[in-house]
């Protein structure tokens, strides 16, 4: 644990060594003000509640978070320093989970820095706020696979940008995995199972249960899981390319 908190320390300060950390900071905070109050017609609804504000999330974050972790592992290959932190004494697993917690930290942050828009519908009125602090809790659950899909892919290129697009594009299908348009072109060939396999993948499906009042233990459960996995996968990337 100590070589864990050591190297999430490290990481989670790079993120503010340069003006990137506020332009970012910035930018989410304005995309997310925008679209809860203008794209979703805050004002016109005459409702007190963020549903408008955590609708727009799993959008967000298909770009965002990729942007956030796509620096993790291929800026350390690109600058040659990977081969220093394999050096140090500390295994693989923590490295990979301190990277993958700084990032997932610093998305954290991002969302704290939102919680005005709470204070705001609750000045204006009276939203059922148990729901909206499990709406919260879920974003950033699942900002952490998206981020933890991100290092994955991170881990396999030394270039940031084509990282950042490989994440982008995974996140995407799983974004788009339970929309009617892409099971309507599985229906007439693929079986049942299939078709219900991949329909629950869909980061938009579990999350809006969880917006929707619903905390449950299936949501939880994805999205643990394929954090689990990507950060497993990582791990298994980073030893390939120690041993080539």
């Amino acid at each position: 644990m100590h070589a864990i908190n050591l190297i999430f320390r490290r990481e989670f300060a790079a993120c503010f060594a340069t003006p990137l950390a506020a332009v970012f900071l910035f930018v989410f905070l304005a995309l997310a003000s925008g679209m809860t109050f203008f794209m979703a017609n805050f004002f016109e609804r005459s409702q007190a509640d963020l549903s408008g504000f955590f609708v727009w999330h799993p959008w967000l974050y298909l770009v965002l978070m990729p942007a956030i972790a796509m620096r993790l592992w291929a800026e350390e290959r690109r600058n040659g320093t990977i081969e220093l932190l394999m050096t140090l004494p500390v295994r693989t697993w923590q490295l990979v989970i301190a990277k993958w917690l700084a990032a997932w930290a610093f998305a954290g942050l991002a969302l704290l820095l939102t919680t005005p828009l709470w204070i705001t519908v609750n000045w204006l009125g009276s939203p059922d706020n148990g729901i909206i602090l499990a709406s919260y809790l879920g974003s950033w659950l699942m900002s952490g696979a998206f981020l933890a899909i991100a290092a994955c892919v991170s881990a396999l290129t030394k270039n940031q940008v084509l990282a950042f697009i490989g994440a982008a594009a995974i996140g995407f299908l799983f974004v788009m995995a339970g929309y009617d348009l892409v099971l309507a072109g599985l229906r007439p060939w693929a079986p049942a199972l299939l078709i219900e396999a991949i329909g629950s993948m869909s980061f938009i499906g579990h999350f809006q249960r969880i917006t929707d009042g619903v905390f449950e233990m299936p949501a939880m459960i994805f999205f643990l899981s394929l954090i689990a996995f990507c950060l497993w996968l990582n791990v298994l990337v980073i030893d390939v390319k120690k041993a080539a």
